[in-house]
């Protein structure tokens, strides 16, 4: 594929890619840091510790919805930073803080264009209720012609399991083939190097600033800043053919 205008689906990855899950971290953070009087780690130190269990606990339970992931590695975040205990009740809250995480100023109106083109897909590491909560709210109720979560497939990525299911979907449902799908995500540990290894093209949404998620090596077909630049380059291509 030399054109972006080639593929027939975006396959997309949600959070960090269309939600600032970073900032919705933090924030869900808050409470525990405010409660233990520590406003000595950064934003980098929190997001680095979190990305290192949330990975860990993926790669021990992956068949737990991320909503219960989630609370269970807000226990073993505040031992790792040496706070105390939180409650059960204040895990749970932060396990179910995912439908408030905002999306990204620009995705809104980029997934509506990238509609006009294209079959877009949810390929995302959280449970369906999750996600529900974050279309129905920060994402506007936008109608994605397809939804796979984590909780569908078993598994987390970068398990290439969850991208063999995704492709038979497509297949099934599209008539698409492999060569006209395109894997659109800012994470190059749980989406980018997985979908090479499979021999899918990837689009890396850089999200500059982002932390979770990046590798050493960075691999990707196409490379853009925010999800409206793609939309942007698409409506470009279109208007030269």
């Amino acid at each position: 594929m030399s054109s972006l205008t080639e593929f027939r689906v975006l396959c997309f990855d949600v959070y960090g890619t269309l939600i600032d899950w970073e900032t919705g971290v933090i924030s869900a953070l808050q409470p525990l840091l405010e409660a233990n009087n520590r406003t000595d780690l950064s934003r980098g130190q929190l997001l680095e510790i979190f990305h290192d269990i949330e990975k860990s606990q993926q790669q021990k339970t992956p068949d737990m919805t991320y909503t219960e992931l989630l609370t269970t590695v807000h226990p073993q975040l505040a031992a790792r930073l040496a706070l105390e205990t939180p409650s059960v009740e204040d895990s749970r809250v932060f396990g179910q803080s995912i439908g408030r995480w905002p999306a990204f100023p620009d995705t809104v109106n980029a997934l509506h264009e990238l509609s006009k083109r294209y079959h877009l897909v949810v390929l995302s590491n959280v449970d369906r209720e999750s996600f529900a909560a974050t279309n129905a709210g920060p994402l506007q109720g936008f109608n994605f012609s397809m939804i796979i979560t984590a909780q569908d497939v078993g598994s987390y990525k970068p398990n290439p399991r969850n991208f063999e299911v995704m492709l038979e979907k497509v297949q099934s449902k599209f008539g698409v083939g492999k060569s006209q799908v395109l894997q659109v995500a800012q994470s190059q540990f749980h989406d980018h190097h997985p979908a090479h290894t499979m021999g899918i093209k990837s689009c890396w949404i850089v999200r500059p600033g982002a932390i979770m998620g990046n590798k050493e090596e960075e691999i990707y077909d196409w490379k853009f800043d925010t999800l409206g630049d793609l939309a942007w380059e698409v409506d470009k291509e279109l208007k030269a053919q």
